[in-house]
């Protein structure tokens, strides 16, 4: 016994000691590979492996972590499904062996995209950890998955589906930790690896597919505005533009733009603050009434023409009501034609960037501009034919969303709807996790998250008061609304906003040390306050400055909880 110890003791130390030029090997990875019988049904092609050492890396200016120097051993190799003619490429990169924590992340994508590149993968490093991402055989289409969802038209192609619904973030976590082990040899010396996931927007779906399939999934995971409920959100993307056919008024983007930004004048000092930032989005939509900003002037100046777009002349004038009835239907939320509530309301400060119009240079006026984003759903997921945008809305009404909607969930509530609200074997296992979502979030309702949060809480704490499930469900699962912050990133519409940048550091603290986020750490990404940390509240806590203090008190209101607490009656079945 004492002496199988020495052996794994050394073994160890050499690993450890070990330059990353002497490790970063193509044989060296193949020889640590998981084993044929890891994964059943997978075949990993070990003649595809490649090493290469990178040194000397920075990084600066990203949202997801901090700047940092370092160096890493860039590994990839592909697999097949057995039966399967495909082709799946992971991206593996391993922090030195003396920089490495007994770490592994997984990142996921954005939009149609499964991956974020090599954006995502530095956040795992620089906190010891192996980084991982998956092109879930998409290949060249990894940035554009839904060019690959049909077999032809009218026939779906439910592989491709599956994988980039949640299959290819499995596998690739699941290969790449018993990989980390391998490689580092943890699994000889029964060391631990702790496993983390970090996403935002699709990325964030990706997270929770895996969260409420798999109680082994991760230590924890980090989801940010997550793309869930996906019939829902791909279809509210296009309702501005259906609002603006209905109402036929095409508002000009920088008169949109005058009354985001009078709304956040007019509603930043209603958390105790001016800082410029609208941390009580509640409140704005309660006590402030937009139709006070008609009239006020706007001007942007002209843009020249570009490969992808023509010159368009300076825009000048005033808000026409025309323009203010645009905006408060399009913050009323989808309601069907009967008056229902189909879907959540965009908050007040969130830019319309989904009701944004296009210059005509024939016509010289501006009008529709579909966006792809939600027109591509309606093409290729609910009509089946291969495309990138529906070619226009005509005939479409609200009632015409609502429908979208309904077929959509039937047909992808087993993949990609992803709101499954027991996830008691995940908490089990030991399983935490934070999300966070913007409150001017333009992509994704901010009460997205919050329905989502409720749901579990009411579904896993039966029979328990608000305040006691909502305590219980804290201790596994917190939910930060971020002030000012837009989808996915910090905005430059209100700059002094903070952005939970350590999110990964903060989530480590929680789960190896057992050091809960009672609030969230935050930082000013942008303008003369750039650096400065801020206090994120944990929901159902909200925010309330009083003094000149940097961090908000976090406090409870009925009011605020009532008011992001839809009740989506268009549906007579339960929408978590």
């Amino acid at each position: 016994m004492h002496m199988r110890s020495l052996a794994i003791s050394a073994l160890l130390t050499a690993t450890y000691a070990s330059n990353i030029h002497d490790v970063c090997t193509p044989s060296y990875v193949q020889q640590h590979l998981p084993a044929p019988d890891f994964y059943q049904g997978l075949t990993i092609d070990t003649s595809t492996v490649t090493a290469n050492p990178v040194i000397n890396v920075t990084v600066v200016d990203n949202d997801f972590y901090p700047d940092a120097v370092f160096d890493y051993c860039n590994v990839s190799f592909t697999y097949s499904h057995n039966g399967v003619n495909d082709e799946v490429a992971l991206t593996y990169w391993l922090p030195t062996p003396t920089d490495f924590q007994n770490r592994f992340l997984a990142t996921g994508g954005g939009g149609y995209a499964i991956n974020s590149g090599n954006q995502s993968l530095p956040g795992g490093i620089i906190y010891g950890a192996v980084g991982g991402l998956t092109d879930a055989g998409f290949g060249a289409a990894q940035s554009n998955t839904v060019t690959q969802w049909l077999s032809s038209n009218g026939t779906l192609h439910w592989h491709n589906i599956y994988m980039f619904g949640y299959q290819g973030i499995r596998e690739m976590s699941e290969l790449g930790k018993e990989f980390t082990k391998s490689f580092f040899n943890l699994t000889q010396s029964n060391t631990t690896l702790y496993s983390y996931y970090q996403g935002c927007s699709e990325g964030g779906r990706e997270g929770w597919s895996q969260v409420q399939r798999y109680a082994d999934a991760y230590d924890g995971a980090i989801v940010g505005a997550p793309a869930f409920r996906w019939s829902f959100q791909q279809t509210q993307l296009l309702y501005p533009d259906v609002v603006e056919q209905t109402m036929g008024y095409y508002p000009s983007p920088c008169e949109l733009q005058a009354i985001v930004n009078q709304t956040i004048i007019s509603c930043d000092p209603l958390d105790g603050k001016v800082d410029g930032v609208v941390a009580r989005t509640d409140l704005c939509y309660i006590q402030f009434n937009i139709s006070a900003i008609q009239g006020q002037p706007y001007y942007c100046p002209a843009t020249p023409a570009s490969p992808l777009s023509p010159a368009i002349p300076a825009q000048q004038g005033n808000v026409t009501q025309e323009a203010i009835a645009v905006a408060k239907k399009i913050l009323e939320g989808l309601h069907d034609d009967q008056g229902r509530r189909v879907y959540f309301a965009p908050t007040p400060s969130a830019q319309f960037t989904e009701a944004q119009t296009g210059w005509n240079a024939t016509s010289n006026q501006w009008g529709l501009s579909v966006l792809s984003l939600g027109g591509v759903f309606v093409e290729v997921e609910i009509d089946l034919l291969n495309g990138s945008n529906i070619p226009n809305l005509n005939g479409v009404t609200y009632d015409t969303l609502k429908d979208w909607i309904y077929e959509g969930m039937q047909r992808f509530q087993g993949v990609l709807e992803t709101t499954w609200p027991d996830i008691t074997p995940y908490k089990q296992a030991g399983g935490k996790v934070l999300m966070f979502h913007g409150e001017s979030d333009w992509g994704i309702p901010t009460a997205s998250s919050v329905r989502y949060w409720e749901s579990v809480r009411q579904i896993m704490n039966p029979g328990m008061s608000y305040n006691d499930s909502a305590a219980a469900q804290n201790e596994f699962f917190r939910l930060f609304l971020v002030p000012g912050a837009t989808h996915c990133a910090s905005n430059p519409a209100e700059p002094n906003g903070p952005f939970p940048q350590t999110n990964l550091a903060v989530m480590i603290d929680w789960v190896e040390h057992g050091i809960l986020p009672e609030t969230l750490n935050g930082t000013i990404r942008q303008g003369p306050s750039k650096g400065q940390n801020q206090q994120i509240c944990a929901w159902p806590l909200r925010p309330v400055w009083s003094g000149n203090t940097s961090n908000p008190e976090c406090l409870y209101d009925q009011q605020s909880v009532d008011y992001w607490n839809y009740d989506l009656n268009a549906f007579n079945v339960p929408i978590y």
